[in-house]
């Protein structure tokens, strides 16, 4: 420790000690419980012990790591949040998933019979099937639909903020008044223009819940490609067109690679929100659909993907261990292919 001011020192030990006093009093009193007038100040304490010991840190008399210990400081909002929002629940969410849980408590662990069961359950094998058919298709129909909107905003047309607006606005409108809107859509417009819903069948109600994606998500991914797009450099442009490159040309060998990036970023974000699709499959069709034989087994979900199945395990059912297996593994699957969807269009932004 460099030379420093014994006062200063004193203080900043004083404060350091005080602040871990009353972090370890307000945890206790949290613990012990209570009714009594002291227990309703231990929130108080506890501001109190962490401002005190991060005043303490920050005068703590040192040259060397003062400036660590000052990002530390800084960045420990953003960090004690993160863990607590995100790092504790995944903790515990496992350990659960492992247990009798109940929502409130549990009473033994059962090691990963809630995972064997999980899999044992012809349901959520079609759940977990769907899901993927419906993030493989809108993975390609959203991006396809989004760009061919990008390259029209960005054309020379009139109105164009108009387009770009009007395309981007049922991105605005929740998933659950969305599914309602187009449930009444499929149920009595189009039944009376065409004389059937797309919603009687399953592979027609699966087909309306893609449609219904593509037309909320497509502005979204349209303007992330508008802003691609508008960065490609308009000498390059000129340049193919004086040597004779006509517009489809100009797009895949110019503008295709110059925006990889671009691709790179909404094919991830496509992936993963088609993944975690919920609301609109609740509102749109509560999952319900008749499989006749998947497995041997006829069953009543067959437009219930992942997400929407995790949430009636575990509310609807009462199966909150259960359904908390089913979320880790729908958490493992979505960590795994977003990380290969990654390196795989990195390769190929090196290879463009």
């Amino acid at each position: 420790m460099d030379s420093v001011n014994p006062m200063k020192k004193a203080a900043s030990l004083l404060l350091l000690v005080a602040g871990v006093a009353l972090l370890g009093a307000s945890l206790a009193m949290d613990c012990m419980g209570g009714g009594g007038a002291i227990y309703q100040y231990r929130g108080a304490v506890l501001i109190i012990g962490i401002v005190s010991f991060f005043l303490g840190l920050y005068l703590f008399p040192t040259m060397t790591h003062h400036r660590d210990i000052v990002n530390v400081i800084f960045l420990f909002p953003l960090l004690f949040t993160f863990g607590v929002t995100v790092i504790i629940p995944l903790v515990l969410g496992i350990f659960y998933s492992m247990t009798d849980w109940t929502g409130i408590r549990y009473t033994q662990f059962v090691g990963l019979a809630n995972y064997a069961q999980m899999f044992h359950e012809v349901s959520f094998l079609w759940s977990l099937l769907i899901t993927v058919l419906f993030v493989v298709f809108n993975m390609v129909l959203v991006n396809l639909v989004g760009f061919a909107l990008a390259l029209l905003c960005t054309s020379r047309l009139k109105g164009v903020g108009f387009f770009r607006a009007a395309y981007f606005l049922p991105n605005l409108i929740g998933g659950i008044v969305l599914g309602y809107v187009w449930q009444f859509v499929f149920n009595n417009v189009l039944v009376k223009v065409t004389g059937a819903s797309l919603l009687t069948k399953t592979s027609s109600a699966f087909a309306a819940i893609i449609i219904v994606y593509i037309w909320q998500y497509a502005g979204y991914i349209m303007l992330i490609y508008v802003n691609g797009l508008v960065t490609v450099p308009g000498d390059v442009l000129e340049a193919a067109a004086i040597d004779g490159a006509n517009a489809f040309t100009t797009l895949i060998r110019i503008k295709i690679p110059m925006i990889a990036s671009t691709i790179t970023i909404c094919t991830f974000l496509t992936l993963t929100s088609a993944f975690k699709q919920f609301d609109v499959n609740m509102a749109l069709t509560n999952g319900t659909g008749s499989v006749m034989d998947f497995m041997g087994q006829y069953l009543s979900n067959g437009t219930q993907m992942l997400a929407l199945n995790i949430y009636n395990t575990a509310i609807s059912k009462n199966s909150y261990a259960l359904g908390q297996a089913k979320a880790v593994l729908f958490f493992v699957i979505l960590a795994c292919v977003s990380l290969v969807q990654v390196r795989i269009s990195n390769s190929k932004e090196v290879e463009l």
